[in-house]
């Protein structure tokens, strides 16, 4: 009986680790999406302001770059 209860931890403390990596590789997955859109909407934001759109696109431009310069020095 402990044989089984010492295998039955085991079994869960495995199971657990390879939980933890999976959600490991899909964190580093979202991350590098989130990347690419903040990549994308500092593209089209730069787009508008080129084609005059100058209300709050300025500032929100002057934002995003702020956070990922901010983010990119963490």
């Amino acid at each position: 009986t402990a044989l089984g209860v010492i295998l039955g931890a085991l079994f869960k403390v495995h199971k657990w680790y390879l939980k933890q990596k999976k959600l490991e590789e899909e964190i580093k997955q979202i991350k590098e999406e989130d990347s690419l859109i903040c990549y994308a909407l500092s593209a089209c934001l730069d787009g508008l302001q080129q084609l005059g759109c100058n209300h709050t696109v300025p500032d929100a431009k002057d934002k995003l770059d702020e956070y990922l310069n901010q983010q990119a020095h963490k």
